[in-house]
């Protein structure tokens, strides 16, 4: 395995780590204020190990082993150190993007980005939309003027400490949007999603299945699942979907 950074243009230093193996290689897409050490990405790590499938793993900007500041990142921002990541990375492999949560949006952007080089796509739990959809649009008026004079909010987190909500993320999040028609993303997509989900719900995915232009969508609602899906049971399930669109087994 190699672990290695590489530098923004202004100087941010970027980890990720590359796991040789076959191709297509396996892209681990983290969500909002977390990172490529998270149980998902570790258990894809391991089961990829074990399949001789190359996987990488990524932390934005303010994430993880990454340097710059959480507070200062943007969507934009981040779906460009993922995709400067794989290109510096992963060459012109072809892709499968699993993408947790934010890593959905960002996994969607780069499908769009990337287009035939993208084979497959995984994603868990994906917010596409969520800096305007499910949370600006929740803004009572006192948070609102909150945000407008401090710029940021400390929303409480059932995962740790409070994490800001910027307003240069919901202003810059309005430019990468996707859920409002059509979304010319045509390889085969896979989405699990726990109908327990508190952050996410899971009616979300619905929204983005019927805007995917892909014919080959299937949505798996796992009714007492949480937003993390995280258990072995749901490991075992993000596992055999994944290797099940690699071709194998799963087992």
């Amino acid at each position: 395995m190699r672990s290695e950074t590489i530098s923004r243009v202004d100087g941010v230093d970027l980890a990720y780590e590359l796991l040789p193996g076959a191709g297509p290689v396996v892209v681990f897409l983290p969500g909002f204020a977390s990172d490529m050490g998270g149980t998902k990405a570790l258990f894809l790590r391991e089961a990829c190990a074990e399949r001789g499938q190359a996987m990488l793993r990524l932390d934005y900007a303010g994430h993880g082993a990454s340097g710059g500041k959480f507070e200062d990142g943007t969507i934009g921002e981040w779906a460009g150190d993922a995709a400067l990541v794989i290109e510096h990375a992963a060459g012109d492999a072809p892709l499968l993007l699993v993408g947790s949560s934010m890593g959905g949006w960002i996994a969607l952007l780069l499908a769009l980005r990337f287009g035939a080089r993208v084979a497959d796509m995984v994603l868990v739990a994906p917010a596409p939309d969520f800096t305007q959809r499910l949370i600006e649009d929740g803004l009572n008026p006192e948070q609102r003027s909150a945000l407008d004079r401090d710029g940021f909010l400390l929303p409480p987190s059932d995962y740790g400490p409070p994490v800001p909500i910027t307003k240069k993320l919901i202003d810059e999040g309005r430019n990468h949007l996707i859920l409002g028609g059509p979304i010319a993303i045509t390889c085969p997509v896979r989405v699990l999603h726990g109908m327990r989900d508190p952050d996410v719900p899971w009616q979300h995915s619905l929204k983005l299945a019927e805007c995917l232009q892909a014919q080959d969508v299937r949505l798996i609602f796992i009714k007492d699942g949480d937003h993390r899906l995280s258990r072995e049971t749901d490991l075992l399930l993000l596992r055999e979907t994944l290797f099940t669109l690699l071709g194998q087994d799963g087992a």
